[in-house]
């Protein structure tokens, strides 16, 4: 992890010091172990002016741990927030004992007053509390710190955006400038015609280890054309070829027509295998959904799933998530596998057809509102039920409330008809990076 993360012990003398030097130095302990370029002082700062010194030996931080490890005032906090504007953690310990006698540390009013004062000054900052060897105490950090990981990697992001978005489908571009100035992340674009014209150009001999990947992943390969097969291989190698000179780690692709029409094959199965590889690839050209599958598939270190909300189950209270058969392989239900078949309206293949697997899931999507950027997240679980249509879908069962309510409350909210799937629960790291990144974050 690149960013700077400040840890600032601190304490005042006239509490129990031995129990705040324990506390100092098994927090010292975890946070080591979990950030590697953690700074930190060699001992608990006691006053104001030994944190001021001590700060302008770190440089700007994109993070600060404040640990009340003792009761401190309010003349604390005011002495980094006079200088920084990144977001801050406020860590207050447990009293070590509850027994009638001394109050050792005060730890908890501390907080409430860094709290307090961080609030009125509108600064971002998040509670923890408890005890360093405290498995919530761990969790929670391993969640911050992967969480500005996240931030960390979207100031790095290269998204290779293949064309245009087709006609009306317009809510998939998002506005470069805007991306660069809130996320860091840059647009290298590159036209489906370019793409197409290098696939063309490679000799058959080159792309017989793109056939065999797409053989040993999939199933039914034996009932498409030797010829469709052939051009997939060479699209492939032309994505990976523009994936790996452009340093591009997200793709944003236009599918139809282009590549129907002036190719010949889908490039659904080809954005499959490159979500497969850690290469997050949305369809339709949708950057936002693209960006929204690199953060999934990076917090649950996955695939996720790129589809249309296009039904509503209220058998099992579930909504039906589809798309044309760009589903990554792994996803694939256990008892289907990775079909491959032929797209449901062009009748040309390779794509891919199946359900998707069960397991608890987390819906999320970046988005546009009228006032800039937001994500949204749903929790749910994906249903153990084979495809509904051709091509790949899944059916998520929201964790709370009706699959029915939720649709509207996602339309009236004017949320774009693409979202991502991601397996397992990110909805707290989620929320950390709105937090860290100023972004509108809504929960469903």
């Amino acid at each position: 992890m690149k960013s700077n993360i400040i840890f600032l012990p601190l304490a005042r003398t006239t509490f129990s010091m031995p129990d705040a030097e324990d506390n100092f130095n098994k927090s010292c302990s975890l946070l080591e172990n979990l950030a590697g370029n953690l700074h930190r002082p060699d001992g608990l700062l006691t006053s104001p002016e030994t944190l001021s010194d001590f700060v302008e030996t770190v440089g700007h931080p994109d993070l600060i741990i404040y640990q009340c490890t003792t009761f401190i005032g309010g003349d604390f906090v005011t002495e980094l927030t006079r200088r920084f504007s990144c977001p801050v953690i406020v860590w207050s310990l447990r009293e070590p004992s509850i027994d009638g006698g001394r109050l050792k540390l005060n730890s908890l009013t501390g907080a409430f007053s860094a709290g307090n004062s961080l609030y009125m000054q509108e600064c971002d900052y998040h509670f923890i509390f408890g005890n360093p060897d405290e498995p919530s105490v761990v969790q929670s950090f391993k969640k911050i710190f992967t969480a500005l990981e996240m931030t960390e990697k979207l100031r790095e992001l290269v998204i290779g955006v293949v064309g245009s978005q087709p006609p009306g489908f317009g809510f998939g571009n998002l506005d470069e400038a805007l991306l660069a100035g809130k996320l860091g992340v840059r647009i290298t674009k590159i036209e489906a015609a370019s793409i197409i014209k290098t696939a063309l150009s490679y000799s058959p001999e080159s792309i017989t280890d793109a056939i065999k990947e797409l053989k040993e992943r999939t199933k039914g390969w034996e009932s498409l054309p030797v010829e469709n097969l052939e051009k997939h291989a060479r699209l492939r190698m032309a994505y990976q070829e523009f994936v790996t000179k452009n340093g591009v780690k997200t793709i944003a692709s236009r599918c139809w027509p282009d590549f129907f029409t002036e190719y010949g094959v889908p490039v659904c199965s080809v954005l499959s295998f490159l979500n497969d590889n850690g290469i997050a690839a949305s369809c339709e050209t949708d950057i936002g959904g693209a960006i929204s599958m690199f953060i999934g598939s990076g917090l649950t270190n996955s695939a996720t799933y790129f589809g249309d909300p296009v039904a509503i189950d209220e058998n099992c209270n579930g909504i039906v998530f589809w798309h044309c058969g760009a589903g990554a392989t792994s996803l694939a239900r256990e008892k289907e596998g990775a079909k491959l078949g032929v797209h449901p309206n062009r009748k040309i293949g390779p794509t891919m057809e199946f359900g998707l697997k069960s397991g608890k899931v987390t819906i999320l999507r970046l988005g546009k509102s009228r006032e800039g950027l937001r994500l949204m997240v749903m929790k749910g679980e994906a249903l153990d039920e084979p495809q509904k249509f051709y091509g790949t879908s899944v059916t998520v069962r929201p964790e709370s409330g009706s699959s029915s309510e939720k649709v509207s409350e996602l339309v009236r909210d004017g949320w774009e008809p693409h979202f991502v799937i991601a397996y397992g629960d990110i909805t707290d790291e989620l929320r950390l990076i709105c937090n860290f990144l100023k972004l509108r974050f809504l929960i469903y």
